[in-house]
């Protein structure tokens, strides 16, 4: 996508002649910009007539904020490309740059007689049928940048021209949090980076908004590609962090001060002021059990399991960390090491986190403890139906044996889980099993010091 410039220009007779505007955009994850222009051209009662020249406008979501302005007609030419240039030069003499073998270039003149199929009349009347050369446009042939007609309909006055458009893949960003782990609390912050396509702006008011907004039309498909430096975005005045209001279904942040965007170099900005909170960790094993379906009967070998590591960040209502909602983006979890240099541990996606609620992340699997699942037994049996006509039922009972070891100098405490839909129990098991909702149950098993700790259970399941 071309660029979108803060800078607009009103083609006013033969002449062009630079406003100066305001831009605020509204940057989405996805990649959509809502860029709102408010430009100095007044407007009179009825109907009006511009001609602008903006990059990046869709002619498609146009329109104006101003509940007095109406839009009736957009027509928007893209830039003039090499095919355009020469459909719109035909009937014209153009010069025409060639390469010679040895280097050198010279310059022959032709005209064009129609760009497609190609067709040129050389000065003494004899016609080529493929280009002569790269051809040297006139400046009044080439459009520099897209050009918008647009017709306005004004119900009274306007002091000025507000419009606004949807810009897709110009822009976008994302929120990733820096989680330092500090004994039994952990210092928590974040930032958002906005990473520019196409977007070019120049102090401009820039929103951030946070929340799962359907799309109607088709994709850009327009890849964001980061290069040269990340800049830390520096307000020129107003609060250190950017402050947030809920609209709809989705969270705003508006950034302080004003913000100069251009593309390939990423702007970073604080999100919240650090804050501190309460935090758990937590071990678990994933279940053997399938979803929906009967689990099969497995091999007599046992199998290597993950050790998830799972971390939850308490965020109470009525905290400072917990009454800010949380755009979903990467948490990143550091731990010191014994000379105090602060170590990545763990990573993961987050979702969007509302107020009040926890933050729970899997950060990988465990490294000093490890697990190993067998089955020890399997059974299959027919059941009569619960009545005359009724289909026969089924019944699967599979005994599992976990093994778990512990290489740390501390014991630790690993829940085993297993998770299925429909009907099903656990029959017997060496450890209690604890019901922890309708579809869940866990074992939780504690593991001493170097050491290893067993698990048994039986379960059951019909159809």
């Amino acid at each position: 996508m071309a660029q979108i410039t803060a800078s607009v220009v009103l083609a006013i007779a033969a002449g062009v002649m630079p406003l100066v505007g305001q831009t605020s955009l509204s940057i989405y994850s996805d990649g959509r910009v809502v860029v709102r222009r408010t430009l100095p051209q007044p407007l009179q009662k009825g109907r009006n007539t511009l001609t602008l020249r903006l990059e990046g406008l869709d002619g498609a979501s146009l329109f104006s904020p101003d509940t007095a302005v109406a839009i009736v007609s957009a027509v928007v030419r893209p830039p003039t490309d090499h095919v355009a240039g020469l459909a719109a030069a035909a009937g014209q003499t153009l010069s025409f740059i060639r390469t010679r073998a040895a280097g050198g270039a010279d310059t022959v003149r032709a005209t064009v007689v129609r760009s497609d199929p190609p067709q040129y009349r050389l000065p003494d009347g004899r016609y080529l049928l493929s280009s002569p050369g790269e051809p040297l446009f006139p400046a009044e042939l080439v459009r520099i940048a897209p050009e918008a007609a647009l017709a306005l309909e004004a119900t009274q006055t306007r002091p000025r021209t507000e419009l606004a458009y949807v810009a897709d893949g110009a822009a976008r960003w994302e929120a990733v949090y820096q989680v330092m782990l500090l004994g039994a609390r952990c210092q928590v912050s974040g930032t958002a980076t906005i990473a520019s396509q196409s977007l070019r702006a120049d102090s401009a008011e820039v929103q951030l908004v946070a929340g799962t907004i359907s799309r109607a039309r088709a994709a850009s498909h327009a890849q964001i590609a980061i290069r040269g430096y990340t800049r830390l975005a520096a307000a020129e005045e107003g609060p250190a962090a950017p402050s947030e209001e809920s609209v709809g279904e989705t969270h705003v942040y508006q950034l302080p001060g004003k913000l100069s965007l251009e593309p390939g170099t990423p702007t970073t900005t604080a999100l919240f002021p650090r804050s501190a909170a309460a935090y758990t960790q937590e071990l678990i094993v994933p279940g053997a059990l399938p979803w929906r379906g009967f689990p099969g009967q497995a091999a007599a070998d046992e199998n290597r399991v993950p050790v998830q590591v799972w971390y939850t960040l308490k965020r109470g209502r009525g905290t400072p960390f917990g009454e800010r909602p949380l755009p979903g983006g990467t948490v990143q979890l550091y731990q010191a090491d014994s000379a105090g240099r602060l170590q990545l541990v763990g990573e993961a996606r987050s979702d969007h986190t509302a107020p009040g609620r926890d933050l729970r992340v899997q950060s990988g699997d465990a490294f000093d403890v490890t697990a190993e699942r067998v089955q020890t037994d399997y059974t299959q049996e027919q059941l009569a139906p619960p009545k005359r006509g009724m289909t026969a039922r089924q019944r699967i009972t599979a005994a599992y044996r976990v093994t778990i070891s512990n290489a740390k100098a501390a014991a630790v405490t690993v829940d085993v889980r297993e998770a299925r839909f429909g009907v099903w129990r656990v029959t017997e098991s060496s450890v209690p099993a604890e019901k922890i909702s309708a579809t869940e149950v866990r074992f939780r098993v504690q593991v001493p010091t170097n050491g290893d700790a067993t698990l048994t259970y039986t379960v059951q399941a019909e159809s």
